[in-house]
């Protein structure tokens, strides 16, 4: 990648090595790997990088006159209900920042934040080698709602319970993916058997397809199903009372935003005040 040449790199290496006074690397077979300090190394390495592509767009901005492009990730309800109303402030601002957005996992966006293809995430840390990291600012929790067609069976049934919820089939992401993991504890917790799934997926498009479909139930944040009530899918008032753990604003820890990242983050943080999906 640096254009070098196998010998000269060794050297290079070698001379790292002499300079920190300790082995950055270690044979692995026909190859190598890094050591406690070599990791360590190339960690605040990654983020100098970071900060001069940070400082080249920023002094980019400036020279042109641009307000500059801001790369965001987002969780799905927050991305409906906080970064939404950020980008439409934008444009009454008639702002000339231009916005990326993402919408994706947080451990996916995590992953893209980290590797410097994100500027800022709305999302949760679940992985705990990245806390140290990775600066998170809280913002508030999900709530779930349980949605259906309407036309679904249990809309014309009095008063349904959960356990008749549970008589459907459910869609939900797979095992390891939080918003899983949560509602089948909850599920536990209140003596229920695990819902039967003849489709998992973390597409939210093909849940709603399948929900129109379908009589098959899912559970999705309350800002979702609040944004497509209109599509013929809506909540089932089956006592279904469930919040997903803190979300919140997350950027590289030790990052300076650029102008352009700053000011999309403050609307970001007035949408979260104005519209929040549950108290902090």
């Amino acid at each position: 990648h640096l254009g070098l040449a196998q010998p000269a790199a060794t050297r290079l290496l070698g001379e790292i090595e002499r300079v920190i006074g300790f082995q950055v690397r270690e044979r692995l077979g026909r190859g190598l790997r890094l050591t406690e300090a070599g990791e360590a190394l190339a960690r605040r390495a990654e983020r100098v990088l970071h900060e001069l592509r940070d400082a080249a767009r920023e002094i980019s901005e400036l020279g042109d006159g641009a307000r500059g492009h801001v790369r965001i990730g987002s969780v799905t309800g927050p991305a409906l209900t906080h970064v939404l109303p950020a980008i439409r402030q934008l444009r009454w601002d008639q702002s000339r920042i231009s916005v990326e957005v993402v919408v994706s996992s947080s451990d996916d966006l995590c992953r893209q934040l980290i590797d410097g293809r994100l500027d800022i995430i709305i999302g949760r840390v679940n992985d705990p080698r990245l806390q140290a990291l990775l600066d998170f600012q809280p913002i508030g929790v999900e709530p779930l709602a349980l949605l259906a067609r309407n036309k679904h069976p249990l809309k014309d049934m009095p008063a349904p319970k959960l356990a008749d919820a549970l008589a459907y089939d459910w869609i939900l992401p797979e095992n390891d993916k939080l918003l899983t993991r949560t509602v089948l504890g909850h599920l536990t917790k209140l003596g229920f058997p695990e819902p039967r799934r003849q489709v998992s997926t973390s597409s939210f498009l093909f849940t709603l397809a399948v929900l129109k479909e379908t009589d098959a139930i899912a559970p999705l944040a309350l800002s979702v199903a609040q944004s497509f009530s209109d599509e013929g899918v809506t909540p089932l008032e089956v006592g279904f009372t469930l919040s997903v753990e803190s979300y919140g604003l997350i950027h590289r820890r030790g990052s300076a935003l650029t102008p352009s990242a700053k000011r999309v983050t403050e609307l970001v943080n007035a949408a979260a005040l104005e519209n929040p999906l549950v108290t902090k």
